[in-house]
């Protein structure tokens, strides 16, 4: 089981992560989308697409400006992480057990 967890709070949990260069993606499903906030923030990769970003907010430190990922529309060679979503784990625990 892998888990994202801020400020103590599960976010994310799930054994069926996909890594992809050495982050953690979790499936839509496993994330708890009520600690997570849009923002305008995109950026490009070239061979996975266009990115979109969350800020996360749990528990009572302060919220974490773009500290999640996903790609909406990623190009073929990523289509298995469409919409699956990952965190900096310099910002948000990766717990893996």
């Amino acid at each position: 089981m892998t888990k994202a967890v801020v400020n103590g709070v599960v976010i994310a949990s799930s054994d069926d992560t996909v890594i992809v260069e050495g982050n953690h993606y979790f499936p839509p499903g496993s994330v708890r989308t009520e600690f997570l906030e849009p923002t305008d923030t995109h950026t490009f990769c070239p061979w996975k697409g266009r990115a979109g970003y969350y800020t996360v907010a749990a528990g009572d430190g302060e919220p974490l400006t773009d500290a999640a990922w996903y790609y909406p529309e990623p190009k073929s060679g990523a289509a298995e992480i469409k919409d699956y979503v990952a965190f900096y784990e310099n910002r948000v625990e990766i717990l893996e057990d």
